[in-house]
């Protein structure tokens, strides 16, 4: 295990870069000849990353997976489609089953195995950066050892559960006897059927996922936890019937015991974030404010950005990752950067797809080992290139933000309710700006300006995503805030500094 003090310190506010490992791997293949493996990726790649400025890599589907998963993946009509509009020249080794049906948490052996990934993770600490990866606490594969050696982890069904939902259970041949299986699922779609569902009701359930889970945490710095909340005793009891004692606070608990600093990061829906945060968790996606920001109105927003700070700086933001589509295939140009600027220059980790800087347009599914090739957006490249500059600021790292009040520019002007501006204080007095019109039309309003240190001063405004910069009295700004007048999805990221 690397040693922890080796890492750099954590600033208040990281970023990740998610990277989709097997098809990163197909694409060193194609340049080296040969199947590539961990060992195959380049310094120059990880130089890139770690120049970026994120702080934690996530590498997605490392696990050993197995070939009942990549038959069903195959065999699967309705996933089929999907692939194939992905790939139209899809060929069934692009098909390697999906990276969450996990049969054992040890690295798959063509990636390279175990000792690969931590000579990786050995090359991504001397840049800096901490390595993240999966851990699927709902389901296994259908070809798990469990299957045949622990099949009491499992949730069983009988031959009325079968016929009565087909599409949830399936009957497994085993050594031993075949058996009717449940197939892992949320309470409201239909099961995953390259997947079966452990049971969290079983304590001897909970006590080998704790076990699985320390032994990835021997392996890496943190995990992004797949549907974190299937496994709540709420949740389960309404999936299953039946209730399955506290799993989250015991066993972070334990890891950190074991491995200090360990991170955890849930993927979780349906308004449980805070649920998660309370039972252990570091981090848990903010789909909130995802969803509020495809709909398109500043209103609701500004109103989600106005919760605690002890809170939103818990939550995981993003605009693409594997599960969601490509950002710039969801957000049209212009409303693209506006819920960037806002997204990423709120407080909380930063969170980042491979393919979405260079503007990708075709969402890869985690069966999936290849893409297709997609040109780069050179404009999308140049205002990705431009925010990370502004996301490496120390201000922006590990200061102080709060939400400002933004209000009319006059009576009867509704254009303000588009507005969601942010200010950012630094430890040294660097002040930071932030005005975002999201709205599709032109608006106009005053934001307050917290910032007393301007007072009798001549303040310059220097927006860092463009060339424009305005020269403002210090006191007419805290006496009666900025005017903004903005086109739609305009934004600003302003420097606040003192000229006198």
């Amino acid at each position: 295990m690397l040693d922890p003090r080796a890492a750099p310190p954590a600033p208040r506010y990281p970023a990740l870069y998610q990277i989709n490992t097997r098809v990163w791997l197909t694409e060193r293949s194609r340049v080296l000849g040969r199947p590539a493996t961990l060992d195959d990726v380049p310094d120059a790649d990880l130089d890139q990353v770690a120049g970026m400025g994120v702080d934690w890599v996530w590498l997605l589907s490392v696990w050993r997976t197995g070939p009942a998963g990549q038959r069903v993946s195959r065999e699967n009509a309705e996933w089929r489609r999907e692939f194939e509009e992905t790939l139209p020249d899809l060929r069934p080794e692009d098909i390697a089953g999906s990276g969450f049906a996990i049969t054992g948490y040890t690295v798959h052996p063509p990636l390279g195995g175990d000792d690969a990934l931590a000579r990786l993770r050995a090359r991504l600490r001397t840049r800096g950066l901490r390595l993240m990866l999966d851990f699927v606490p709902n389901h296994v594969a259908l070809d798990h050892p469990w299957v045949a050696g622990h099949p009491e982890y499992l949730v069983a069904g009988t031959e009325v559960d079968l016929a009565r939902a087909p599409r949830n259970y399936v009957r497994v041949a085993r050594a031993g006897g075949d058996r009717i299986l449940a197939h892992g699922r949320d309470p409201y779609f239909p099961g995953w059927p390259d997947t079966l569902q452990l049971d969290y009701g079983n304590p001897a359930t909970q006590d080998a996922m704790a076990g699985e889970l320390l032994r990835i945490a021997g392996q890496c710095d943190g995990v992004r936890c797949d549907m974190a909340m299937l496994v709540l005793p709420d949740v389960f009891e309404r999936t299953w019937g039946r209730r399955a004692p506290l799993f989250w606070p015991r066993v972070t608990r334990e890891v950190r015991e074991q491995v200090p600093g360990f991170l955890f990061m849930a993927e979780v829906y349906w308004d449980l974030e805070w649920t998660m945060l309370q039972q252990g968790f570091d981090y848990a996606y903010d789909k909130r404010l995802y969803d509020r920001l495809r709909e398109g109105h500043g209103r609701p927003v500004r109103e989600h950005l106005g919760a605690g700070l002890d809170y939103q700086q818990r939550l995981a933001r993003f605009l693409e990752n594997h599960d969601e589509p490509r950002a710039a295939a969801t957000f049209a140009p212009g409303m693209h950067q506006a819920a960037a600027v806002v997204t990423y220059l709120a407080p909380g980790l930063r969170f980042f797809h491979q393919g979405q800087l260079e503007g990708r347009r075709t969402r890869i599914s985690p069966h999936l080992v290849r893409a297709p090739a997609e040109p780069v957006d050179e404009a999308l490249a140049r205002f990705y290139a431009a925010l990370l500059g502004v996301l490496r600021q120390p201000a922006v790292r590990d200061g102080e933000w709060r939400l400002l009040e933004c209000v009319p520019a006059w009576d009867g002007n509704w254009t303000w309710e588009g507005f969601i501006c942010g200010g950012w204080q630094g430890r040294e007095g660097r002040h930071s700006l932030v005005a975002v019109n999201y709205a599709p039309n032109q608006g106009q309003c005053y934001v307050r300006v917290p910032f007393g240190a301007l007072r009798g001063a001549a303040v310059r405004l220097r927006d860092q995503t463009s060339a424009a910069a305005y020269d403002r009295s210090g006191d007419d700004l805290l006496a009666r805030g900025l005017y903004l007048d903005m086109p739609g999805w305009g934004y600003h990221v302003f420097e606040v500094s003192r000229l006198s």
